[in-house]
């Protein structure tokens, strides 16, 4: 049941503000743009005045200081690892009609479809076959996805034991709920809530949501994962989805609501920051006719921008990007990607018969398998990660803020991503990923060795374990 804890209530978006502050910070001084590279540097979140000044650089030699600068960041807080995860969409009816979205309600060349327990179990058993660890499930907004049908759906894939393979952390990307919805949730044990709140321009969210929808209540959303922390989910993941409207004024509004977080909540910010384009659906016209796409030059600065702004947040690379793009944009900050992903219900299982669903949400970019995205990480002198360890030991919430926000949380990241990717590397990696896999995990040796020698035979001593066969070898 909704209540009217928002109504009648001003919401901490104040368009306004953010229009005048990307309009007073045009062509900014180069020595203020290096006292905010110098406040990034030192991990500290910016304000938005700060943000608005780095989102109106136009100087090339400063926006390359800002691409260096943000892999500089990212490094010093979560290493050089790279987290990869799976969407794995449960159901695609919807009672919304979003103009931008082929899920929406009057899209009548998407076929409905909710996958059966025996249906989601097969999607299950073949993302474990590739190594998958961790994924991220999708729903639609309708009355048949619940809270306790969500809550079913999560135990279904924990019970799922393929092999060696094994789901050990599943985020959830749903419908907002009441705070007894999301309780269900977090007893059912979730990982991340992730909601985008797709476009914080109150006058274009009116636009594309339909008034009548449920999607059409802007304080709703907004206010989705504030009930998710008074429910106890203490981890949380915003986005926006970019081409919908200035992608100046999202980045804007992203960093609002991160800052609206941390004020509410003693400090806890958001986990996640995603930030997907908008992407070529089926039967959905809006796509082609919005004048808000977003060129790659301008992607590539805004993720640095988010970089720089939050630089303790875990940043989402999607596969909606084209691969040479995810190449080019990974080592501007991003910490998570996903691979051989699929965004149609039941699509893993289509693929493995020898077919792709056409009729999906979006066009995907990325089609690269797990395997070869993979050894494309390693030969970008990255670690891949399938690392679970921080919901089960507990850090989460405030315990995460505090080891991210300083730039410690690496000091876990970093060996258990060593040993997730043995895992990866003994039970499903090609011959060519391997070899490219055994190469990044010595170079990472050599870095702990460099750094801290007890660290490294701790490492050392687990990865004997893996290979002696055991599983799940965390700190």
């Amino acid at each position: 049941m909704r209540d009217n804890q928002y109504s009648g209530k001003d919401d901490f978006i104040n368009d306004e503000e953010i229009i005048n502050h990307l309009e007073r910070c045009k062509n900014p001084d180069p020595i203020e743009i290096r006292e905010i590279f110098a406040k990034s540097r030192a991990k500290n979140r910016l304000e938005p005045e700060e943000t608005a000044k780095l989102l109106q650089l136009e100087d090339p030699d400063l926006i390359e200081e800002m691409y260096a600068l943000a892999r500089e960041i990212k490094e010093d807080v979560y290493g050089d690892r790279i987290v990869f995860f799976a969407p794995l969409y449960v159901g695609n009816k919807c009672i919304n009609n979003c103009l931008y979205c082929g899920f929406r309600r009057d899209n009548e060349a998407i076929v409905r479809k909710t996958l059966s327990k025996e249906e989601l179990i097969n999607e299950v058993e073949v993302l474990e076959s590739k190594g998958h660890k961790r994924l991220i499930m999708v729903y639609g907004e309708h009355p048949a996805y619940d809270a306790d049908f969500i809550a079913d759906t999560m135990k279904t894939v924990y019970s799922v034991k393929q092999g060696r393979g094994e789901i050990r952390r599943i985020n959830i990307n749903a419908a907002p709920m009441d705070v007894e919805g999301y309780k269900k949730l977090k007893e059912a044990g979730i990982g991340t809530f992730q909601i985008f709140q797709e476009t914080y321009h109150h006058q274009t969210y009116s636009l594309l949501h339909p008034k009548g929808d449920r999607k059409s209540d802007y304080r709703w959303r907004l206010y989705g994962l504030d009930r998710a922390m008074e429910a106890g989910i203490d981890d949380l993941g915003i986005g926006a989805l970019f081409g919908i409207y200035d992608w100046k004024f999202e980045v804007m509004g992203l960093l609002y609501h991160t800052i609206h977080l941390e004020k509410t909540f003693g400090g806890i910010g958001p986990h996640t920051i995603s930030f997907p384009r908008l992407e070529s659906a089926l039967n959905t016209p809006y796509i082609d006719s919005t004048s808000y796409k977003v060129s790659n030059e301008n992607f590539k600065k805004l993720v640095a921008v988010i970089r720089l702004s939050v630089p303790y947040t875990g940043m989402i690379l999607t596969a909606r990007e084209q691969p040479e793009v995810r190449d080019q944009v990974i080592p501007l900050g991003v910490s998570q990607i996903d691979a051989g992903s699929r965004v149609g219900i039941g699509g893993y299982e289509e693929a493995e018969k020898g077919y792709l669903p056409e009729k999906e949400q979006f066009q995907l970019g990325d089609m690269r398998s797990l395997d070869e995205l993979i050894k494309k990480v390693c030969d970008l002198g990255c670690i891949p990660s399938f690392c679970t360890a921080g919901y089960r030991a507990g850090r989460t919430g405030k315990h995460f803020m505090s080891l991210a926000k300083p730039g410690f949380v690496h000091k876990f990241c970093m060996p258990n991503a060593v040993l997730t990717f043995k895992e990866y590397l003994l039970d499903y990696a090609s011959e060519e990923t391997r070899i490219a896999g055994e190469k990044a995990i010595a170079r990472e040796l050599n870095k702990f060795g460099a750094t801290d020698p007890e660290r490294k035979k701790s490492v050392e001593k687990k990865l004997k374990i893996i290979q002696d066969g055991k599983r799940d070898v965390y700190i």
